[in-house]
């Protein structure tokens, strides 16, 4: 089985709540954060599956259609490859937050989807995200977690916390060269 890294999109990809940007309804508004590009580069020599599992409740609530999210997602992907990073696959939620819907976070559903889907070990794997929803969903899963850039100051009982994607590498590298997951923090 593989090991992967999951990766919330905004907050821990690319600026919100900025001077720039509030909220990522139009390619216009989707910069990515620095040394994302480098970290999920870092990941991909590493030999992680690199994936975006992502709550994107501006389209149930109207914000920005289906295609505008895909374009925004088409933009993240062009933008990491010119930097030599790839993602192996995007798995979204849609729909309205208080929808109740399987899919999601801070329920499981798109990490167990795309697990099933590549073959990953999700035990052996991290959910990495900037709010409580994201390090929920990936204790769910049975993955190892790690919180960055967050706005709060409870770390949510994730794994490990810094203050950024590029701050994490080292300690997410050393899942990977030991092939388990340990608990950490910085």
């Amino acid at each position: 089985m593989k090991q992967a890294v999951f990766l919330d999109r905004d907050g821990v990809i690319n600026e919100i709540m900025s001077e720039r940007v509030e909220f990522v309804n139009n390619v216009s508004d989707f910069y990515l954060l620095e040394g994302v590009a480098s970290a999920i580069r870092s990941f991909n020599r590493a030999g992680f599956l690199v994936f975006v599992v992502t709550n994107q409740g501006g389209v149930g609530l109207g914000f920005m259609k289906e295609k505008q999210l895909e374009d925004i997602h088409k933009k993240m992907e062009v933008d990491l490859k010119a930097q030599g990073a790839r993602i192996d696959d995007i798995a979204y939620c849609p729909h309205k937050p208080d929808e109740g819907c399987p899919c999601r976070k801070p329920k499981a559903y798109l990490l167990k989807k795309l697990a099933e889907k590549y073959d990953v070990d999700l035990s052996a794997s991290i959910m990495v995200g900037d709010r409580e929803p994201d390090i929920l969903a990936g204790q769910k899963a049975g993955c190892q977690t790690v919180l960055v850039n967050s706005f709060s100051d409870d770390k949510f009982q994730a794994n490990a916390h810094f203050t950024d994607l590029r701050a994490a590498v080292p300690w997410i590298l050393t899942q990977k060269s030991e092939g388990k997951c340990q608990s950490s923090r910085s």
